[in-house]
């Protein structure tokens, strides 16, 4: 972590994840493109998520979560920063000559082998089938179904803890602390994602949120009325309802959400609240 000295009200507080071991280099030409950015709006042009919009122009980098590449090594040329995600990433060299961007695990470096085949070495980097992973191993990226791309475990610093193997199924810890079943056949990633100081960062003051695209978070009882269920009265008055609501009328804090019969539901072994 970077500290900053508190030079003016905005510096005071300030923290920013040390970039010295990042390259310092453009994207990949041939692995990035341009990015359209919303501004939380939808087709119609209204917005649909609120406080979205501006920011400091992002170019899109093409990043592998599959396992495309099967059975041929590769080489880490660089770990570079990408700001359309927490965790950095992994500019790598295959030995046919293709080039490939994967989310760059914590421990990994330049010059590092990476391999993805069903049986791999059980090393940072590697990507393989989880039931030929030894329990107790962190992972990441994995992937929801058979020969699918990696969708869970991605975010800076995160991981999951394989547990046990029972026929077609792996247990695994999330993140969360859910334990969650997965397709044995499925691929996974060893090792837990890079800059897990990521949640120790500070943003220090308002103008770092605007160039992340993030506009200000206005509260519901500084609004008027006819904006908002929270809005209206003498000064800093209280809601005046029994539950706080949404904009919309619908009741939030605490309510859930998820619906019931959700099917991914069959797979989750112990939710990560205990039921009261």
């Amino acid at each position: 972590m970077k500290i900053y000295k508190p030079t003016s009200p905005g510096r005071r507080g300030m923290s920013i994840v040390d970039f010295s071991h990042i390259a310092k280099k453009d994207p990949e030409k041939r692995l990035s493109s341009g990015k359209k950015r919303s501004g939380g709006r939808n087709f119609q042009g209204r917005i649909t998520s609120r406080f979205r919009g501006g920011g400091a122009r992002r170019i899109f980098r093409k990043i592998d979560f599959g396992q495309s590449k099967r059975d041929v090594p590769g080489t880490v040329r660089s770990i570079e920063y990408d700001p359309n995600r927490s965790a950095f990433v992994a500019l790598v060299s295959f030995r046919d000559g293709d080039w490939r961007y994967i989310l760059a695990p914590h421990g990994l470096r330049s010059g590092d082998e990476v391999y993805i085949g069903e049986r791999a070495p059980i090393r940072v980097g590697s990507r393989m089938l989880l039931k030929n992973i030894p329990p107790g191993t962190q992972v990441h990226n994995i992937a929801l179904v058979v020969q699918g791309p990696g969708k869970l475990v991605r975010s800076a610093g995160a991981a999951a803890i394989v547990l046990s193997h029972e026929g077609r199924y792996t247990q695994c810890t999330m993140p969360s602390r859910e334990i969650r079943l997965f397709p044995t056949e499925a691929f996974a990633s060893v090792g837990s994602v890079s800059n897990a100081e990521w949640s120790s960062t500070t943003i220090g003051k308002a103008g770092r949120s605007r160039l992340r695209g993030r506009r200000p978070h206005v509260r519901g009882s500084a609004m008027n009325p006819v904006d908002h269920p929270h809005g209206g009265g003498e000064g800093r008055a209280p809601i005046g309802l029994k539950h706080p609501k949404t904009p919309w009328g619908k009741p939030a804090l605490g309510v859930k959400t998820r619906k019931r019969y959700k099917p991914s539901n069959a797979f989750i072994v112990q939710r990560r609240t205990k039921k009261k």
